[in-house]
């Protein structure tokens, strides 16, 4: 770039005009150029949706014939009709983007939908089961179906309304772990890092809309082989977040790998949005270094000498003066004012004081960390120290702000005031030797194992059955606990569920303080990659019930949360062995918790507009009420309906009996009032308490999908 701009000088000292038309064409350009991280967005990324319905007007893919594992034809037809024809249903094609027409008659069962992430989508959900021990409490919802367009159906339910994001997406190791746009990601792939980016790019933008603005923090985990790009990509999509990276050792015996070193640690980005921090929490030694007065205990009293930078006299006069201090009592007599330039000596003091004056160690002249006027206001309060002796010689000590917030807030109980006339501190250690403080950026804990309390904890769950590289239950519940200990209402979104360690996390802290909290997990239901081709040989294909009992979701993310929450395996045995560290307690006892699952269906406007997917529409409108008690299913045959959490109007000569209700109910969150009437939606609207949000329905959903999402 400052090599075009040599040369557009070097045209204008030529040719003027030339020299400004080239100007202008150069800062058009270069207002157009991206900077930062840079990378192939790749084509639009899509998804097959097996079991999906064919339907007139979808984009489809011809399938390989039953029992080949050949890979399928690539390229997109659009169905233009459907016929019946000798009891089947055969659907007439049209290649799309083709140079040349070319048509098909395919029999509907050898196609399978499309959708592509330009597209449009209008979400619903279907309960494909569910487990209840938690009375009243809020359910966490699992939800089989393509993250993105999960997220997508989430802006409804939830924009900026999640309190935590924890996601531990694929690493791109190059050995087949993830998918775009239906192939594996492979390690020869000259374009896998691009693709990454660009699949991780299109979900971070919609899961960040679902983000509290005021106070939310998303976590994610990776390893060095994305952790560069991802840190790029993080600081380019969340600008106004604070960003800090954790290094967590998660295998202590250390993973080889040739010619390299051996792996033992992964890294935890932490995005905090708005006022999200971390919270001091009593934590063990295991946490906190044993060297230093950071994490001790103990209150901090700095040095009032300034060290390192900007440490010397001629760096802040203002800040050489004397402090007199009593040699019988290590009380401060006086505070002196700056010497003059010149004057390295301090003048006589109080009887019985000697001065102290800011010398360093070498001998020359330094300077306080305070003004005179700020360190009397210090002394008046009780935050100064004296230590040493008059032999030996005295140094001053003070509490700085941030430590002195932690005096006013109770963190350090004041005993009383010393001889020296500061204020004397109990140390923060508990019963258990824990300590309150917040933790560095090093992570060594040993409950954070991943193989003892990751891979082996979740054959005690669900034996037999195996999952790649599950986190340690413990690590999750840990990161969480430093942003959610004190939001026991929050909600925590994971869209990489994978095992489903993450809502097992959060039920694990329900426990601890009684909270209702809830977690949202999202997952597809791919079968591993090298189960598929025996499954294929035997004539099957994704969406046969034979092949979907094989996949993520069915087999492993929604048993392991339905173990965990009865104390029983799948088999119906007693989980044997107890949960470890924070909360020990046998695993047989399971969490006194709700959850339902959930498949994401894909519904057209028209029957959205006509209430003929009411069904798979309703239970979108419950979990944005909260997800808690009663669910309205079906459409009442008395015109209007009244939940747990919310109400539903549909016939609008029913208003005043409706709004009675709504008014006799307490804890209603939201009225669904179906009506294409603007006028007749306002009247009733007047008509609720002002604790009711009034939604009109379909309107709210439509527009949310059509306008919404960015396409």
């Amino acid at each position: 770039m400052s090599r075009l701009t040599d040369l557009i000088a070097r045209a204008k000292a030529k040719d003027r005009a030339l020299g400004d038309e080239l100007e202008r064409e150069f800062k058009a350009l270069a207002s157009r150029r991206a900077f930062g991280l840079n990378f192939e967005r790749h084509r639009p990324e899509s998804v097959e949706l097996p079991g999906r319905p064919i339907r007139r007007g979808d984009k489809v893919r011809i399938l390989p014939p039953r029992g080949s594992t050949a890979k399928g034809d690539p390229r997109l037809w659009k169905v233009l009709r459907i016929d019946e024809a000798n009891g089947k249903r055969m659907a007439h094609v049209s290649l799309i983007d083709a140079a040349e027409p070319e048509t098909a008659d395919v029999a509907t069962d050898d196609l399978v939908v499309v959708a592509e992430f330009r597209d449009y989508i209008y979400p619903g959900l279907v309960s494909t089961g569910k487990v209840e021990r938690g009375g009243d409490k809020p359910y966490h919802t699992v939800i089989n179906g393509e993250n993105f367009h999960v997220l997508e159906a989430l802006t409804y339910t939830h924009r900026g309304k999640v309190d935590a994001i924890y996601i531990d997406p694929p690493y791109n190791t190059g050995a087949r772990d993830w998918k775009y746009n239906n192939d594996y990601v492979e390690g020869e792939d000259l374009y896998r890092h691009s693709k990454w980016l660009a699949f991780m790019e299109r979900r971070l933008r919609v899961a960040g809309a679902l983000l509290s603005p005021d106070s939310s923090v998303l976590l994610v985990t990776i390893d060095e082989k994305e952790c560069l790009r991802l840190g790029m990509l993080l600081e380019q999509l969340f600008p106004e977040a604070r960003i800090q990276m954790i290094s967590s050792s998660i295998n202590p015996a250390a993973q080889a790998r040739t010619g390299s070193f051996a792996r033992i640690d992964e890294y935890v980005f932490v995005v905090m949005i708005g006022d999200a921090a971390p919270e001091r929490l009593p934590l063990g030694r295991d946490w906190v270094s044993a060297k230093g007065r950071t994490h001790t205990g103990k209150a901090r009293w700095d040095l009032l000498r300034r060290s390192g930078t900007a440490a010397q006299r001629k760096d802040s006069p203002g800040g050489f003066y004397p402090i007199y201090v009593d040699v019988a009592t290590n009380r401060i007599t006086q505070i002196g004012d700056p010497l003059p330039e010149g004057v390295s000596d301090a003048p006589e003091g109080p009887p019985s004081s000697v001065a102290i004056l800011p010398i360093r160690k070498d001998e020359t002249e330094g300077r306080w960390q305070v003004s005179p006027a700020t360190l009397k206001s210090y002394l008046a309060e009780g935050r100064v120290r004296i230590g040493g002796s008059e032999e030996k010689g005295f140094t001053v000590y003070y509490l700085k702000p941030g430590e002195w917030k932690k005096v006013q807030s109770g963190e350090y109980e004041t005993l009383g005031i010393g001889q020296d006339g500061s204020i004397q501190l109990a140390e923060n250690e508990t019963m258990d030797g824990e300590v309150l403080a917040i933790p560095s950026t090093q992570w060594r804990i040993p409950s954070h194992d991943a193989t003892q309390y990751g891979s082996r904890l979740l054959i005690k769950l669900i034996p037999r059955r195996k999952f790649p590289f599950p986190k340690s239950l413990y690590a999750i519940e840990d990161v969480l606990r430093f942003f959610i200990k004190s939001k026991p209402d929050s909600v925590i979104l994971d869209f990489f569920a994978g095992s489903g360690t993450t809502a097992h996390a959060v039920m694990r802290l329900n426990r601890q303080d009684g909270g209702r909290r809830q977690c949202i997990s999202v997952t597809n239901n791919e079968v591993a990659a090298d189960e598929q081709a025996a499954l294929r040989k035997s004539g099957l294909r994704p969406g046969d019930p034979d092949w979907e009992k094989w996949g993520i979701c069915d087999y492993i993310t929604k048993p392991r949360i339905r173990a965990a929450i009865t104390g029983k395996t799948p088999e119906g045995d007693d989980i044997d062995g107890d949960y470890k560290f924070t909360d020990e307690f046998p695993m047989a006892k399971g969490f006194e918790e709700n959850a339902e699952f959930f498949t994401l269906t894909y519904e057209t406007p028209v029957a959205v507009h006509h209430n003929l997917a009411f069904q798979r529409i309703a239970p979108l409108l419950w979990i944005r009420a909260g997800a808690e008690g009663r669910r309205i299913d079906a459409l009442p045959e008395e015109g209007w309906a009244v939940a747990d959490t919310y109400g539903l109007l549909v016939d609008l000569d029913r208003s005043a009996e409706f709004c009675d209700a709504v008014d006799a109910c307490d804890g209603l969150r939201i009225a669904y009032i179906v009506t294409d009437d603007d006028r007749r939606f306002q009247s009733v609207a007047r008509r609720l308490p002002d604790s009711v949000e009034p939604i009109r329905l379909y309107e709210s959903y439509l527009s949310n999908f059509r306008f919404s999402m960015g396409r």
